[in-house]
């Protein structure tokens, strides 16, 4: 193992973190992983067990060591801004799961605190680092279908178990912050900045007090709009499309392709469809070596916590306009 291998701790026993992330950790050679910690031992050991390191019993405990240069948050959004918080006042970087916080006044807080620790944030936007949508972006800057007009994405899974964290309002869960963050945050990378939520709506599910599903409409300075479709109760669906003035781009798993998926980018013209096939990929690797990258002071996502902080602040007004309330919670 390198002795410069940046040392992780995990605040949280998530899934996300036993199926994705510390798989990704262990294949990482530029970090390792150090302490997992969970409010239950038998969590924490389960854990450590199969990814290493020493299991801990409690969120306080991991993050007073010494040992441990940056933590990754798994924890519910609810809790994100409050651990991200602590683990900064702490002297750890920071990789956090999206979404980064549930308010913009959160997010805020959160970049200044990191900015006066001279620590590094980050959101974990792990699409984004998947090298199929600098394909997209190739094609786009060359013109192959000429001026965007329309962006549409949808990201939708079936329902989940009725005790799944996203069904709970007190830990931040609902439809737009878990898997309406793919499509808001691929329009942004396609239409820029700034963008307004012309039109929204999200469907509640009245006895959870959280939303399952919703549809957005964004509209760019530049007149190109995106239609973006996102929930809980639908057929999976992991898609976006670029409409041009000369044709179409297409590509399916856009969001969540596992590291053995060839992604394949479709291009629809006037006279002919053209197929892309592209290598596979892991875009939770990638994102660790950004990470690493960024506390080492030798590159990383430069834009990544201003797309971050947009991301919320498009969510909120996403929640402002459907409540009928057009002022910023």
């Amino acid at each position: 193992m390198c002795e410069r291998s940046l040392r992780f701790g995990v605040v949280g026993c998530a899934d996300v973190a036993w199926r994705h992330v510390l798989p990704a950790l262990a294949e990482c050679l530029s970090a390792r992983l150090v302490a997992v910690a969970s409010r239950t031992e038998a969590r924490a050991r389960r854990f450590a067990d199969r990814f290493g390191g020493e299991a801990v019993v409690g969120y306080e405990r991991l993050l007073g060591r010494g040992d441990i240069d940056a933590v990754y948050i798994p924890l519910p959004t609810g809790m994100h801004a409050e651990w991200t918080g602590r683990a900064l006042e702490a002297g750890k970087h920071v990789l956090v799961e999206k979404t980064l916080a549930t308010s913009v006044r959160e997010a805020d807080e959160l970049v200044a605190l990191a900015g006066s620790h001279d620590l590094r944030l980050m959101e974990n936007r792990m699409f984004v680092h998947h090298p199929q949508h600098e394909t997209v972006r190739r094609l786009m800057s060359e013109g192959v279908i000429g001026e965007l007009r329309v962006f549409t994405a949808a990201m939708a899974i079936p329902p989940r178990p009725a005790d799944d964290i996203r069904y709970a309002p007190e830990l931040g869960g609902g439809a737009l912050m878990d898997v309406g963050f793919y499509p808001i945050h691929a329009a942004m990378a396609y239409l820029g900045a700034p963008l307004e939520v012309a039109g929204a709506v999200l469907h509640h599910d009245a006895a959870r007090g959280v939303e399952i599903g919703g549809d957005v409409l964004l509209r760019g300075s530049d007149g190109a709009a995106a239609h973006l479709t996102f929930g809980f109760q639908h057929f999976y669906r992991s898609r976006y499309e670029l409409w041009g003035g000369r044709g179409r781009i297409i590509v399916d798993r856009a969001f969540t392709p596992p590291k053995t998926w060839q992604p394949v980018v479709r291009i629809e013209r006037q006279d002919r469809e053209e197929t892309l096939t592209l290598r596979p990929s892991n875009h939770y690797l990638n994102t660790l070596e950004v990470f690493v990258a960024s506390v080492r002071g030798g590159g990383g996502d430069a834009g990544a916590l201003e797309a971050s902080v947009r991301g919320v602040a498009l969510m909120e007004s996403v929640r402002a306009i459907t409540s009928g309330d057009l002022t910023p919670r």
